[in-house]
């Protein structure tokens, strides 16, 4: 499963630093694919190419926000989400929308830092 950030969430950034894929925002501020990763090229959330460089509209306006797409949960870099270890407010949680495997999760790491996964 994807962390995603409620609307609990104070502001205060402690999460975005945290993060290995770079998939946290602050509101209201434009992402992109390449932002954290070895992403040149990607298949879009609407399905369509696009360059990893090109902005991405925010997830949410009022605040810090977690692009599920590049959320990993930390696997292969720590042992628990680090977002949710420095939220002061515990409002980074599990995005029981957003189900993976470890194994998925594993998967989107290689493919965001461009990695060969072993067999």
């Amino acid at each position: 499963m994807a962390i995603k950030i409620t609307s609990e969430c104070i502001n205060c950034g402690a999460c975005e630093p945290e993060c290995p894929n770079t998939a946290i925002y602050e509101g209201g501020r434009e992402w992109t694919w390449a932002g954290g990763t070895k992403l040149v090229e990607v298949i879009g959330l609407n399905g369509e190419k696009v360059e990893a460089t090109a902005d991405q509209p925010p997830v949410s306006d009022e605040f810090y926000y977690i692009v599920t797409e590049k959320c990993t949960e930390c696997k292969g870099f720590h042992d628990e989400p680090q977002c949710a270890a420095v939220c002061p407010v515990d409002c980074c949680i599990l995005d029981e929308d957003n189900v993976e495997t470890e194994e998925e999760l594993l998967a989107k790491k290689a493919h965001l830092h461009q990695e060969t996964i072993s067999q």
